[in-house]
C-alpha cells in the first residue's frame, strides 16, 4: 500500500510543478519522522528559480489538488519541505488488502539467475561459506516475491586442481564411509596437500589428470565425478539444513567439454588483447587500470577456472534477462576482470554482490590446512543451546515439541544474524547473541507470530467473533503504526531487490516484530468489549500473516508455539 501512497504523491507533485511551471526531474520524496513521506523539491528549485525555497514550497503546494479516493489525507508546508500524510483509507484499504492476499509485486517476466556459495567440493562448507549462502538465497526469495522469474544456481568445480588433488587422494588414502562424506572428503584432501607439499613427482600427478580431463578421458572423468559427487552429497545436506535450495548444479566441466571453453577463448582473441607470457595466453586489461593480466590458458594448453567461468557467463548472458553473483571479498579482482572482459567481447556483465566474511569468535579457518569451523559443527551446536532454551522455557512440553522448535529457532537464529549486516561489511558470529530471546533477532521476530497465532488460538477456542469488524475502531495510536509497518512490506521487498540489500528486509522484519508487541502492550485484545475485540482480532490476524511472509522470505521458520 505504501508503493501506491508514494506514487500518488509523485504523480501530484508533477501535475503541480508542471502547472506552477517548473521543471524538476526525478522529483527527490524522502521518508520523514514528521510525516509520511515529504519532499525536498523546494530547495532543489530554489538555485534554479533564484527564489526563497519556503516561497517555492507554498506556490507547490497550493497547486496541488487531491482527487476522490486518494490515499493521501493532509498536505502541509513546514519551511521548505512539503510534507504528506495518509489518512484512515490508507489503514482500511492496508488491511483489506491483507486480508485477501493483495502483495504489490512486480508485474515483470524478467528471467534472472543467481549464482551463490559455488564452494570447491573438496570439503564441507564452513562458517566462512555460509554468508555467501544466506545472502543469495535470501536474496532470491526477495526477488520471487518482488514478481521476477528466478533460478537459484551453484556452479560446481568439478575439474579445477583441487578436485584433480582429491580424486587423487581417493586412491591413496582410506576413504572413513561411516563420516558424513563431505567432512571424509576433506580428510583425504588434507593428508593429500601434506604429501604434494614435500614431493615434486605427487604434483606432476596432478597435473597430468588435469590435461587428460580436458583431452576427455573418460577414466578421470569418472574419477573427478565420483569424488565431486561425494562432496557436493553432503554439502547439499548442509544447505537443506539452513534452508537453503538450488534450482539447478552446472558442472564447470560442461562448458570444456561443449567446446564452449574454446568458444570464449577464441571470442577473446579477435578482441586483440591476448597476449604470450611465458607460452600461457593472457588478457590485457591495463587499459582499464587493471596491471594485473587475467590468464586465460597455461601454458601446458589447460584452461583455467576464470576461463570456464567467462564460457559459464557468456551461456547465462544467452539464458536470462539479470545475472547476479554473490562472492567474497577476496574475489573483487578476478570479479572486475570477469565484467571488464565479458564487455570488450560485447556480452552483458554480471551484478556482483561482494560481502565481507564472517567469522567466529575463535578466529579464522583455512579448508587446506584443516583448521576450520564446520557450518555442520556450527549449526549442531547452536541447536544444541536452543534446545536448552526451548527446554527451559517449556519443560512441560514434549521431546518432539522442544526439537522441532529448536530447530526451527537455531536454524533462523544463524540466517538472520548473517543476513542483519549489511554484505560489504564483515561481522563475527557469536551464537548467544543470536539466541537472546531478549534481543531484536531471529528468536523476537519468530516469538511475536507464536504469540499472534496463540491469540487467535485461544479466541476460536473461547468462541469469539472474527465476522464484521469495523477498522474505523483501531484508532490507538499503536494500531496505526501497526498498520502502516505492515503496509511497508512491499517496499521494503522492491527496495531490497532492486539495490540487491536483503539486509534491509531483515530490518523491517525487526521493526515489524517489535510494532506487534507494543500494540499487545497497550491494546488488550481478548479482553476488548467485543466490537473492538473483533477489530483487534482481525489486526492480530493480519499482522500474522504480514510476519509469517516477511519470516519465509528471509527463508526462517514461523513458529505457531514457542
Amino acid at each position: 500500500m505504501f508503493i501506491r501512497f508514494k506514487n500518488e504523491v509523485e504523480s501530484v507533485l508533477k501535475t503541480a510543478l508542471k502547472d506552477a511551471s517548473f521543471k524538476l526531474l526525478p522529483i527527490p520524496l524522502e521518508e520523514s519522522e514528521h510525516a509520511d513521506l515529504a519532499t525536498s523539491v523546494a530547495f532543489r528549485l530554489s538555485p534554479i528559480l533564484k527564489k526563497n525555497p519556503v516561497m517555492i514550497a507554498g506556490e507547490i503546494k497550493e497547486k496541488i489538488q487531491l482527487k476522490e479516493n486518494t490515499l493521501i489525507d493532509r498536505i502541509e508546508v513546514a519551511g521548505a519541505y512539503i510534507n504528506f500524510f495518509v489518512g484512515e483509507k490508507y489503514l482500511v484499504d492496508t488491511l483489506n488488502a491483507i486480508q485477501s492476499d493483495d502483495f504489490e509485486s512486480i508485474v515483470t517476466n524478467a528471467k534472472v539467475i543467481i549464482e551463490h556459495t559455488s564452494v570447491n567440493p573438496n570439503g564441507p562448507l564452513h562458517v566462512g561459506h555460509i554468508r555467501n549462502s544466506i545472502i543469495g538465497d535470501t536474496l532470491a526469495r526477495i526477488l520471487r516475491i518482488a514478481g521476477y522469474d528466478v533460478e537459484v544456481q551453484y556452479y560446481v568445480n568439478d575439474m579445477g586442481r583441487q578436485i584433480a588433488v582429491v580424486s587423487w587422494a581417493l586412491e591413496q588414502f582410506v576413504f572413513d564411509g561411516q563420516k558424513k562424506s563431505d567432512h571424509a572428503i576433506a580428510d583425504v584432501y588434507i593428508k593429500a596437500n601434506r604429501v604434494l607439499e614435500e614431493s615434486v613427482n605427487k604434483k606432476s600427478e596432478i597435473n597430468t589428470l588435469m590435461q587428460r580431463l580436458e583431452k576427455a578421458d573418460k577414466a578421470v572423468i569418472q574419477r573427478f565425478s565420483k569424488a565431486v559427487q561425494l562432496a557436493m552429497d553432503g554439502i547439499r545436506e548442509t544447505l537443506n539444513r539452513m534452508n537453503i535450495v538450488h534450482d539447478r548444479f552446472i558442472e564447470e566441466s560442461s562448458f570444456v567439454l561443449s567446446g564452449a571453453v574454446k568458444e570464449i577463448v577464441e571470442d577473446i582473441k579477435k578482441t586483440g588483447r591476448v597476449k604470450s607470457d611465458n607460452g600461457a595466453l593472457v588478457v590485457d586489461l591495463s587499459d582499464f587500470g587493471i596491471d594485473k593480466s587475467l590468464v586465460l590458458q597455461r601454458s601446458d594448453g589447460t584452461s583455467l577456472y576464470s576461463t570456464r567461468d567467462l564460457a559459464y557467463h557468456k551461456w547465462k548472458a544467452q539464458n536470462c534477462d539479470w545475472m547476479i553473483d554473490v562472492l567474497g571479498a577476496d574475489h573483487k579482482l578476478i570479479s572486475t576482470q570477469l565484467k571488464l572482459v565479458l564487455r570488450t567481447i560485447g556480452l552483458k556483465q554480471p551484478d556482483i554482490i561482494i560481502f565481507e566474511f564472517v567469522s567466529l569468535p575463535e578466529g579464522s579457518m583455512s579448508t587446506r590446512r584443516g583448521m576450520f569451523v564446520s557450518a555442520d559443527e556450527l549449526l549442531s551446536e547452536i541447536e544444541k543451546h536452543a534446545y536448552e532454551e526451548v527446554n527451559k522455557r517449556r519443560p512441560e512440553k514434549s521431546e518432539e515439541f522442544k526439537k522441532k522448535v529448536s530447530q526451527m529457532i537455531s536454524t533462523a537464529a544463524i540466517r538472520y544474524d548473517v543476513i542483519k549486516i549489511s554484505a560489504d561489511k564483515s561481522t563475527v558470529f557469536d551464537w548467544r547473541d543470536a539466541l537472546d530471546f531478549e534481543k531484536q533477532g531471529a528468536p523476537f521476530i519468530q516469538y511475536a507470530h507464536a504469540r499472534a497465532c496463540s491469540i487467535l488460538k485461544k479466541a476460536v477456542e473461547e468462541g469469539c467473533d472474527f465476522e464484521n469488524a469495523d477498522v474505523h475502531l483501531l484508532n490507538h495510536e499503536n494500531e496505526k503504526l501497526l498498520i502502516k509497518k505492515m503496509a511497508y512490506l512491499s517496499n521494503v521487498i522492491h527496495t531490497a531487490a532492486k539495490e540487491l540489500k536483503p539486509h534491509i528486509l531483515a530490518i523491517y522484519a525487526r521493526e515489524l516484530a517489535d510494532a506487534f508487541n507494543q500494540f499487545y502492550r497497550d491494546s488488550p485484545v481478548l479482553q476488548a468489549d467485543e466490537n473492538l475485540r473483533r477489530s483487534r482480532l482481525m489486526l492480530v490476524r493480519c499482522a500474522r500473516r504480514r510476519l509469517r511472509i516477511t519470516l519465509d522470505t528471509l527463508g526462517m521458520a514461523a513458529p505457531e508455539e514457542m
